[in-house]
Order: C-alpha cells, then structure tokens, then sequence
C-alpha cells in the first residue's frame, strides 16, 4: 500500500476524493510531520514554517514523489532532492493570474499616484488634482521572466498599450537575451522582475543596473526579494535616482518594522500578498495533485515538474 503524508492544510479539499487503497497520514505540526513522514512515498510537506518543511524532507527517507503548493522552493535543500532523486511538483502557475492582475495594479496604483488619493480620502480632503499623472499607454516595459506568471503579464500589459521586451534565453524578434538587457535598461520606463530564485538570479539588479536606468523608471518585483540588491535599491529610492519600486517580495520577509524601505515614499510594499489575493489557490492545487496522483499510479509523468539542480 502506497503511503502518502499530506499536510493537513489541504485535508478538506483531498480526503473526501482520495482513493481507499492509499495509507494516507496527515498531520499539523512538524512534530507530527517528523512522525509520519519516514515511511512515506509520497509528500505534500507544506507548512506557514519553511525551516519545518526542510527539516521534515530531511526525514522523508522514502520519498519518491515531493508535491508543493509553493512555485520557488529554494529554502528546500537542494542537495537532498537532488542525491535522493525525489520528483518534484511545484505551484507553477497556480497563482499565476492574480500575480498578473497585481502588476498592472501596481503599475496603475504608482502611475495615478492612487496611494495618495486613499491617504487623502483617509484625511477627507478633496484633491482637486492628480498626484499622478503618468499613462501606462506608450510606455515601455522590460518583462524579465517569461514562465508562467511572465506570459499572463505581457498581454494583460499589452491591453494598456504598454510597449512589452521580453527577456529569453532563446532570444528573438523583439526578445532579448540574458547577455543583451543590461545594455538597454535605460529605454525602459517598467522593469518586471518575474524570474526564478537562482544562483544566477541573485542580485540581478544592483548599484550598476540601478545607476543605468531613467531617472523616473519602476522596478516591480513579484519574483524573490533577493532578485535585487536591496541596500542598493534603498539608496537608489533615497536619491531619487529611479522613480519608485512596487515590492511583492522583500528581504527578509516579513521586513523587520525599522526597515528604511517602509518610510520611503517611492517604495511601495505588499507584503508577498500577490498570490494570496484570490480565493481558488488551494482549490487548483488540490485538483492539479490528484490529477498528478492519477498519473503517478498508471506510472505516467506528473506536472509541472520543479527541477532542483537548476532552481526552478
């Protein structure tokens, strides 16, 4: 009999349709999950406490199939997924919409100068003008990471008449390369961050990218808040030399309460919340791994398939 150890988090969605030949254990602490998972084949390790998801794939000495509801896994030991040869399902895609939904708000919320139109009403002052007045028709948007989230973003951009480059390693007409986009950050007035959390990908952006964009562009980030240097970015705000930086993902997380970056006026920070801001996250992973489980019993490919020796 298969054995499965599945996060209880998930237990309403899955156990009513859960096959009656599986030995399924659930749990809610990672007491319980060092407990159940040493037998198991398969697992859905997820938990609000990363440092207990690695502890618990530690553990996880049988496990052939790892399934997450999370997109980037890099707080899991790489090098444990990687000598064990665990199968990895991650959240790809799941939360894909509304991440894209969050980066035109956040793109239109800094355009219009929205969060001072709330802190006025908060005041109950009648503006009689715009505190922004930037259009995103016309302008021009570097979209790197082109997964999952990346290809929701471009025509949810396009339909505003922004002007969207897409960075590809495979490159292309109206594409550019990983080698290609340095040179040409200062033609942009959006710089997208939508790539994974890598090796390669860390500090992606810092002084000498910063020092090379216009004086008035904004950085968005939903990807990881390593992605940019962030010292960097803080002084870059404080001079003003860019024009602002909408902020999913922040480092650390949650942003400790004396952080400069709360302060900064050109900061805009939304407390990792994009992929929270729905109602069908859970829904779609429930249906997405049992439909996976189908497979993986008929000995068929599950997906989408996390590759741990690249990250992503």
């Amino acid at each position: 009999m298969t054995t499965l150890a599945i996060s209880g988090l998930i237990r309403p969605l899955l156990e009513p349709r859960l096959p009656d030949d599986l030995d399924v254990r659930w749990f809610l602490t990672k007491e319980e999950a060092l407990d159940v998972v040493p037998d198991a084949e398969i697992g859905w390790f997820d938990m609000n406490d990363q440092e207990a998801m690695a502890e618990t794939l530690h553990a996880a000495t049988s496990l052939k199939w790892l399934n997450s509801i999370y997109a980037g896994l890099d707080f899991l030991p790489m090098d444990v997924l990687i000598e064990r040869g665990i199968t990895v399902t991650n959240g790809a895609g799941i939360n894909a919409i509304t991440i894209a939904e969050y980066v035109v708000m956040g793109m239109l919320n800094i355009a219009k100068g929205y969060r001072q139109v709330v802190r006025a009403q908060d005041r109950r002052e009648w503006l009689t003008d715009s505190p922004g007045k930037r259009e995103l028709a016309g302008s021009k948007a570097l979209l790197l990471g082109y997964g999952a989230i990346g290809k929701l973003i471009k025509p949810r951009l396009e339909s505003f008449d922004v002007d969207v480059t897409v960075v590809r390693r495979s490159g292309g007409e109206g594409v550019l390369t990983p080698d290609e986009w340095r040179g040409e950050l200062g033609d942009f007035d959006w710089i997208i961050l939508a790539v994974p959390a890598t090796r390669e990908t860390d500090g992606m952006i810092g002084a000498d990218e910063l020092s090379q964009m216009k004086s008035d562009a904004v950085i968005v980030n939903i990807a990881r808040g390593a992605v940019i240097d962030q010292p960097a970015l803080v002084s870059a705000l404080e001079k003003k030399q860019i024009g602002g930086a909408f902020l999913d993902v922040t480092t650390p997380e949650p942003l400790p309460e004396d952080h400069p970056l709360w302060s900064l006026d050109n900061a805009h920070i939304t407390m990792h919340l994009s992929g929270r801001a729905q109602d069908k996250m859970f829904i779609r992973s429930a249906e997405r791994f049992l439909d996976n489980l189908e497979r993986y019993r008929r000995g068929e490919a599950v997906s989408p398939i996390f590759d741990p020796a690249r990250g992503y």
